[in-house]
């Protein structure tokens, strides 16, 4: 839906204000291909390059775009077209999560453009998890080689920027995204008895490593959080009952490698989709098509997000993501109020002060709250 124009001309001149004030400065900004876009269009235009962030500051104050994004790749010649001319020097390893892929219960109320609380905290469990659990856990990669930023709408992108990745092509990186987002799992790999009738089922212990410990911790997380828990995993509700009544032999059993301490029917089929189950959520969170494909853009850290009005923040490290909160450590307006019309406005908290929701009806809100409705399309300004 095409923006406002009274609400375009309100936001703009509030864009270049922020970015007269707020120095934007990138990590080998001259190899870099950037693009900007309108409140219509992330990108409307890309092949920009910047010697220095000078030049860079001086474009975003002249044209206040809605949207400023940059390469995770580095290039010899960034402003050359078609791609192949620029010369690739290699990029770092993107991860793109972004709540609308989780398939939230809370959508189903407010909508998958709206960003809810609930969001903001299951996009972020899965960013911390793909960082701890995958890069760090699994990769070996240090905190230290791995940036943060809130994407400024409803996700996280995370980079890995160590000197291993930067020169892996399209199919490694495919490789690491399947392996993260657990596809093509064998499950004979971890349950090599499963096929076989009658035999006792070994299966994974929650030492192993990889994907193996994995899937005996989620198991037995499940298990001590309760029957509802184990039925995310897709487990009906008689077997999510018999497991959790006698956890009390199931859990040492998985801690030993037996997964046969309940008998359980149909096993490969049952453990089959336990496993899908677990890997779904993590599939879905992670863009494959932006980890793998090296010429994708991504907003520039710290610069705003024409959809939203918040900053796509750089977030120093992983303690500071665990308290991160959007609604308030990235607002770039100040407390004034404003007078809207609200059309349809879902339940919104910006900093600790709760709105909507609203229908149909003026109301005065902060500034920051304000931009974020209007943005979303849901609010204009109201008339003198």
């Amino acid at each position: 839906m095409p923006l406002d124009q009274k609400v375009a001309d309100f936001v703009t001149p509030l864009i270049r204000k922020y970015y007269s004030r707020v120095k934007i400065d990138v990590d080998h900004l001259s190899e870099r291909e950037f693009g900007f876009g309108s409140f219509e269009s992330k990108i409307t235009t890309r092949h920009h390059a910047f010697q220095d962030k000078g030049q860079l500051q001086d474009y975003l104050v002249a044209n206040a775009p809605p949207f400023a994004s940059c390469s995770p790749s580095l290039y010899e010649r960034p402003a050359a077209r078609p791609m192949e001319a620029k010369g690739w020097k290699g990029a770092e390893l993107v991860f793109d999560l972004d709540s609308n892929d989780l398939h939230l219960s809370c959508q189903k109320e407010h909508g998958s453009s709206w960003v809810c609380d609930n969001c903001f905290t299951a996009v972020k469990d899965e960013a911390l998890k793909l960082i701890e659990d995958f890069l760090i856990s699994d990769f070996g990669f240090s905190e230290n080689e791995i940036r943060i930023n809130f994407s400024g709408n409803r996700g996280y992108h995370i980079h890995v920027i160590s000197d291993e990745v930067m020169n892996l092509n399209s199919k490694e990186r495919k490789e690491m995204s399947d392996y993260i987002s657990g596809n093509n799992i064998d499950i004979e790999a971890f349950f090599p008895t499963i096929n076989e009738r009658g035999a006792h089922l070994d299966g994974p212990k929650l030492s192993d490593f990889g994907w193996g410990g994995r899937i005996a911790r989620g198991v037995v997380g499940a298990l001590n959080s309760g029957e509802n828990s184990l039925k995310l995993l897709g487990i009906d509700s008689t077997n999510s009952r018999r497991l959790v009544r006698n956890k009390a032999k199931v859990i040492p059993g998985i801690e030993a490698g037996n997964w046969d301490k309940v008998k359980i029917t149909k096993k490969s089929e049952f453990w089959n989709n336990v496993i899908t189950n677990m890997t779904i959520k993590q599939s879905d969170a992670i863009d494959k098509n932006v980890t793998n494909d090296t010429s994708h853009i991504l907003r520039v850290p710290n610069t705003l997000h024409g959809d939203t009005g918040l900053i796509a923040r750089k977030i120093k490290s992983i303690g500071a993501l665990e308290g991160f909160d959007p609604m308030k450590d990235a607002l770039a307006f100040s407390d004034r109020t404003v007078k809207i019309h609200a059309i349809s406005v879902p339940k919104l908290r910006v900093r600790d002060v709760s709105y909507g929701p609203y229908k149909d009806e003026d109301v005065e809100v902060g500034l920051a709250a304000a931009v974020y409705m209007m943005l979303k399309r849901v609010a204009v300004l109201a008339e003198d």
